[in-house]
Order: structure tokens, then sequence, then C-alpha cells
């Protein structure tokens, strides 16, 4: 027999009756707040084309490793999930995919993922019973009459989740036509782009060639001399500017970063397209890139964003046939002070630049992060990112850093999702824990219910909005440097 889906008003609120009572009180001012995700994976061609999702399988499932990494981990091979591999999508009927899904959908207990998803399934598509081996068909057959209406379009679902802006993330070397032709269309949807360079940054990275080659191309520089290269990012940040951008984003393996002379980054650049490449040279290259995107942010306002850490495609077999991002990148022990000592001891006192950091390393939040953000101009915290996206993530983050950095050192939250439709479901979540969070320091007494109201909303809404100069004009032609 079907079980019913019981979705909680009160989830996540604290248990105690007193502050619980404080947490609805302060998340009823940010319930229905537009949503601000100035950082995210979603694919702008959604928003170009406002075509319909193809099914249940394809939306929900096949492109989200929260997901099948799970359901791997179990054992369940990805061609039974209809996620592509190298050579396409596979003939896995979507029906059985998602049956298979839904049978071991008791897996997510507990996990953010069944948060998300539930909240995507009652909210979004109105079921009243569970995801199981038994409501399977109901479920695919639903989810997939409701995607066929116009009113599951993206813009229409981007309009119901009242987003006021989204940002997708691309790489310098590749077509901004979807933004282009989301603005050309007339919608009044916001989104946005930020500028990735990693794929032309980073030489151990197998995009490497192909990607300098585009960008070659995109940028009409000569990007194979230390002059030309940095002449091509100039132009590239502004077209990104041009189609609406306010950061750039950074995904290092590590924080580390460099202060050498033209003179040296030359020689070093040079070095590594001729061949000569070595761990120890590509980081330090990554490194002096970080320092040098910092200098071209003091010209054109771009914020930067830096989120180290992750040890990309452990799991070679399944990056062989599968590419990367395929749910197999591993948290790595991350070093702050010393790394960003060289970026900050040139640039750090500056107030008109601003870098956001984010961490997989817990362990940083007290002895590193905070302290840094606690103290440079320059510096802001990130979120709780990626596999600290949670209710114990963000509490975690909210007790360790609070103390030393404040709240406002903090720039609120974003989503970094590829899943379109759980975006609203995360910021819930995240609302949800800064309300149990502040409604704690309320009941303690160690904050006021007046202060607590206006900090839920500075959290929510505000932080976000200023973090990133969402509500402020970047030139799109910045100086030479």
């Amino acid at each position: 027999m079907a079980q019913p889906l019981i979705f909680h008003d009160d989830r996540l609120f604290p248990a105690d009756p007193t502050t619980r009572g404080i947490a609805r009180e302060l998340y009823a001012l940010v319930e229905k707040l537009p949503i601000i995700s100035p950082h995210g994976h979603t694919d702008p061609s959604w928003f170009s084309t406002n075509a319909p999702f193809e099914d249940a399988c394809d939306l929900l499932l096949a492109p989200d490793h929260y997901l099948y990494r799970m359901l791997y981990s179990q054992g369940i091979a990805l061609k039974d999930l209809r996620v592509p591999s190298k050579e396409g999508v596979p003939n896995t009927d979507p029906r059985k995919a998602w049956k298979l899904f839904a049978s071991n959908f008791h897996l997510f207990r507990a996990t953010p993922s069944w948060l998300w998803l539930n909240y995507v399934f009652s909210k979004v598509f109105g079921f009243q019973v569970r995801l199981s081996a038994e409501t399977a068909d109901k479920y695919f057959d639903e989810i997939n009459a409701q995607l066929a209406t116009d009113a599951f379009r993206p813009r229409a679902l981007f309009d119901r989740f009242n987003i006021e802006l989204l940002a997708t993330t691309e790489g310098p070397h590749e077509s901004l036509n979807h933004h282009h032709a989301i603005r050309d269309s007339g919608w009044k949807g916001r989104v946005v782009t930020a500028y990735r360079p990693d794929a032309v940054v980073d030489f151990e990275d197998e995009r490497f060639g192909d990607a300098m080659q585009r960008f070659a191309e995109v940028s009409g520089h000569d990007v194979y001399s230390w002059a030309g290269y940095l002449e091509a990012h100039r132009s590239r940040r502004a077209d990104f500017i041009a189609a609406g951008a306010t950061s750039t984003d950074h995904g290092h393996p590590t924080a580390a970063t460099a202060d050498l002379s033209a003179a040296e980054s030359e020689a070093l650049f040079q070095s590594l397209l001729k061949g000569d490449v070595t761990p120890e040279k590509a980081e330090l290259f990554r490194a002096q890139m970080l320092t040098e995107m910092a200098k071209m942010s003091l010209d054109d306002g771009l914020v930067m964003q830096i989120h180290p850490g992750s040890t990309r495609n452990h799991n070679r077999q399944l990056f062989e046939a599968y590419g990367r991002d395929k749910g197999a990148d591993i948290p790595a022990k991350t070093e702050y002070v010393q790394a960003l000592r060289p970026l900050l001891g040139k640039l750090g006192n500056d107030p008109r630049l601003s870098i956001i950091l984010f961490t997989l390393d817990e362990t940083t939040y007290s002895r590193e992060l905070a302290p840094l953000a606690g103290h440079y101009p320059t510096l802001k915290l990130g979120p709780s990112w990626w596999f600290h996206d949670s209710p114990e993530g963000m509490m975690r983050f909210r007790e360790q850093v609070t103390e030393t950095a404040g709240l406002y050192n903090t720039v609120g939250f974003n989503d970094d999702t590829r899943a379109f439709l759980s975006i609203p479901a995360r910021h819930d979540v995240a609302r949800r824990v800064d309300s149990a969070f502040l409604a704690r320091m309320v009941a303690e007494h160690r904050m006021d219910l007046n202060e607590a109201a206006e900090t839920v909303v500075d959290l929510a809404y505000n932080l976000p909005k200023q973090a990133y100069k969402l509500d402020q004009p970047l030139t799109a032609t910045p100086a030479a440097a």
C-alpha cells in the first residue's frame, strides 16, 4: 500500500517548543522572499529556447550527480540510470531507469537529497504519496504529463519559483549565444553568466588544449603569448560583463596564490606551453593566475569566487568512460592562511577587491577562514558548499565562523546546482536553518527578536545582492593592466 508523503511545516526547526516558535516567526519573514541564485550550473539554453523538459528521468535523475553517486555506491550501473557516457545517452528505457531509482529511494533517507526531492515532489508536482517501487509509474506518468504543459516550461517555472536572478557558469572559451538570445527575446527573467577560466588556466585539465584553441578564436587574441593571453582574458571578461556577469569562479585544486614578476610569469607560461608540465609548475601557474584575476577584478569590478579543495575525477575508470562531473569528486584537505598570503599581501587591503572564499574542508572554518575574513576587507565567506550543503553542514558553518567573522562577513546562500527544480528547495532549507540558528540566539538572549528579524532577511536576500554587486553596474570595457 502506498504511504503518504508527509512534508512537515516545522521541518528543520528546533525540537524545543519555545525556540521552535521563534524560528517559525523568523522563517515567516523570509519564506516568500525572491530567490537570489548568484552561483550555479543550470543550462542557459533552457531559458533561451524555453523548450519543454523531456521526462522525469532526463530532468531529475540523469543529470544529478548527488543522486546517481549514491546509487552507484550501492552497485547500480550508471547506464541503467540513463546517465550519459562519452558515447552518448544509453538506450536504457527511461521508465525502467526511473523505476530503478524509485525502488532505491530509501537510500536517500536523512540526506539533503531526500529534503530537496520531496520538496519538488510535494510543492512543485503536488504528490501526496511517497515515491517507491509501488508508485514509480504514477510518478513517472504524472510528472511527464505536467512537463508537457506550458506551466512547466523553464521560464514559467523560473517565474513560479520567484527567482529574481539566476547565474550560470561558462568558460572564456565558450559561446555566450544563449545569454544573448535570452536578452534579445524580451523575456524579463534575469539570467546572467559567471566567468570560469579553469579550462584555460589549468595545464593539467584534460580540456586545456582544445579550450585554448577555442579561447584564441572567440577572443581574437594571441593566447600563446603572455601579453596576448592576459589581454584575451580581459577581452572575454568584458564580454561576460556585457552578458550580465558580476563574478568570476575559480575551482582550483588548492587555494595557492603567487606573486611572480611579469618576466617570471611569462617564462613559466612559455615553459608550460612547450610541454614541460609538472605538477609543481602547473600549481604555480594556477596560483599566479588567481593573482592576475584579482588584479583584473580591480579594473572591471568582477567579484572573485575561489572554490578550492576538490580532488576531481577520483574514480579514473569512471572518468575514462563517462567524463568529468559524474559524482567521483572527493573533498581534500585545504590550507588557506599561507596559500592566500601572496595575493593578500599584494591586494588584500584594497576594499575595491571582493573575494568570496569557499571550502570543502570544514576543519578550516574557525582556525583559518573565519579569522581571515574577520580581518581582510577583501574577503567574505561563501556558504556551506557541495558536500556540506545540508542542514547539519549549514549549522556547523554558522556555529564555527560567526564568533570570529560575524554574520556580515558571509554572503547568504547560493545553491551551486545543475538541478533547476531543486533551487527553491535548497533555498528553503537554508532559510529554515538560518531561522533556527537565529532563534537560538534569541532564546538564549544573545540577540533580540528585532535584530534577528533584520538579520534573517539580510542572510536570505540582502547579503547575496550586496556581495555579488547585483545592483551595481559594472563596466564592460576594463582598463588595461
